[in-house]
């Protein structure tokens, strides 16, 4: 249902913010004593950034305290269908994410989101008393689970929970929560300025992205670093920090030629016909645009007489015979990488690729708006070794960086141009996008510290 009172424009977050933009230079907050001394209530001494101070200590004491009440909010949540169609059910989990919020001192807003085709996103801002970096916190609503899908319910066996979306990324939204509350219960989220933006269309965005993406650019102007919230990264049971993430771009490629009996192929009068021409592009493709951190695969084939996508694009129908020249032949693929530079090169020379047209034929390769990259940077790179300084504090091993070709898209990608981001606040977890995906519940405790102390840091760093 549409809900003008609640509708926020492109300038909310200009109009609640009127701070100017502060530096991005990047520096540790410096903790107070050592965990000893505070427990004999010796004069603090100068801290090591591995050092937690007794604030510290405190917002790790409440974030504990989060874990059981995380799982449960997890549980309602995850037992709520929010496909990305879903229109009803992305709003509810929606309005429950802005319920939990609004107590601790964000203003909050549904903004529909019917002008292309999706419910609409959730955007909430905290106004901090500190003079620390501004912090932007980016999540999705939404899951692969349409209200079709078999698989719909939470299910626990002791640290390991099972449903749709629990790890991608209904577990990310109740950490979030979490770490937030945390803050708030140590009287340390009234230092933090924080905006959010939960996006219900993650997983099948709305188009055009100028639209779609308007709130969380906008966002991204009024802040100085972004945090997403969707899975951990772990290899072979070490945390991973993600600093880059490569962009998605779909693209269909579609091959001509005259029709005829097959006994004039290569001929003067025939050609070669839509299918070599087909082939040839695509072997071109394997062969000659191999390069570091690009790939391009190709999902869908269809050929013959006669081919047409159908309306999702996800499959089609052909007709054809063994002694009939091939008329129209079609291809659909993806192509991700590391950077928008490296994205326009390889699209420039798939262009000149499909261009050399075999005898006979035709072709034309269309590409869509396509998620850009989210480049790894040195302040990508900075975020993540103040993280490590927590991880010491914590006594946790440090985090390594992912390797960029382990992990998919994200939405923050829309926004790393113009801030230093880190992704993986969500839990532990395997098997997204499948019927029988977990999360391991074990990993909340970790990621909600994490999250809150990194916050707070941010939030007092000039």
């Amino acid at each position: 249902m549409h809900d003008k009172s609640c509708v926020t424009d492109q300038g909310v977050f200009a109009n609640v913010r009127s701070a100017c933009r502060r530096g991005l230079a990047f520096r540790s907050f410096l903790g107070g004593a050592l965990l000893a001394a505070l427990t004999t209530q010796a004069p603090l001494a100068a801290a090591s950034p591995a050092t937690l101070s007794r604030g510290e200590q405190r917002i790790v004491a409440a974030a504990a305290a989060e874990n059981e009440r995380a799982i449960a909010l997890l549980e309602t949540l995850v037992n709520i269908n929010s496909g990305t169609m879903n229109f009803e059910g992305v709003e509810h989990v929606g309005r429950i994410m802005m319920g939990k919020l609004e107590p601790l001192g964000f203003t909050v807003a549904w903004k529909p989101m019917y002008a292309v085709g999706r419910a609409g996103l959730v955007t909430a801002v905290h106004h901090g008393k500190g003079r620390g970096k501004r912090v932007l916190l980016i999540g999705h609503l939404d899951t692969v689970f349409e209200t079709d899908s078999p698989f719909q319910r939470f299910e626990r066996r002791g640290n390991t929970a099972e449903g749709p979306g629990v790890n991608d990324m209904k577990d990310g939204l109740v950490i979030m929560i979490g770490a937030l509350r945390a803050l708030h219960s140590a009287g340390a989220l009234k230092d933090a300025d924080v905006s959010i933006v939960l996006s219900g269309d993650e997983e099948d965005a709305g188009s055009p992205f100028t639209l779609s993406r308007a709130d969380m650019i906008e966002a991204a102007r009024h802040a100085d670093v972004a945090l997403e919230f969707e899975a951990l990264a772990s290899e072979h049971g070490h945390d991973m920090g993600t600093i880059a993430r490569r962009s998605a771009t779909s693209w269909t490629l579609r091959t001509s030629a005259r029709s005829g009996h097959a006994s004039g192929i290569f001929s003067a009068d025939a050609g070669f016909g839509a299918a070599y021409e087909l082939t040839r592009i695509l072997d071109d493709f394997r062969r000659d645009l191999r390069e570091p951190n690009a790939t391009y695969n190709v999902g869908l084939l269809l050929g013959g007489a006669s081919a047409a996508l159908n309306k999702d694009g996800a499959g089609g129908v052909a007709s054809g015979k063994t002694n009939v020249i091939p008329a129209l032949c079609l291809a659909t693929g993806d192509l991700r990488t590391l950077s928008n530079e490296q994205t326009e090169r390889m699209i420039t020379r798939m262009r000149a690729i499909v261009a050399g047209h075999l005898p006979g034929t035709e072709a034309t390769i269309e590409f869509d708006e396509g998620y850009p990259a989210m480049a790894p940077t040195a302040g990508n790179r900075a975020l993540l070794a103040q993280l490590n300084e927590i991880n010491a504090a914590l006594g946790l091993e440090a985090m390594g960086e992912l390797d960029p070709l382990q992990r998919g898209a994200g939405d923050i990608s829309f926004v790393t141009d113009k801030l230093d981001g880190l992704v993986g606040f969500g839990a532990v977890g395997e098997g997204s996008h499948a019927p029988g995906e977990t999360v391991d519940l074990g990993s909340f405790d970790r990621q909600i510290k994490r999250t809150a102390l990194l916050i707070g840091r941010l939030s007092r760093a000039n």
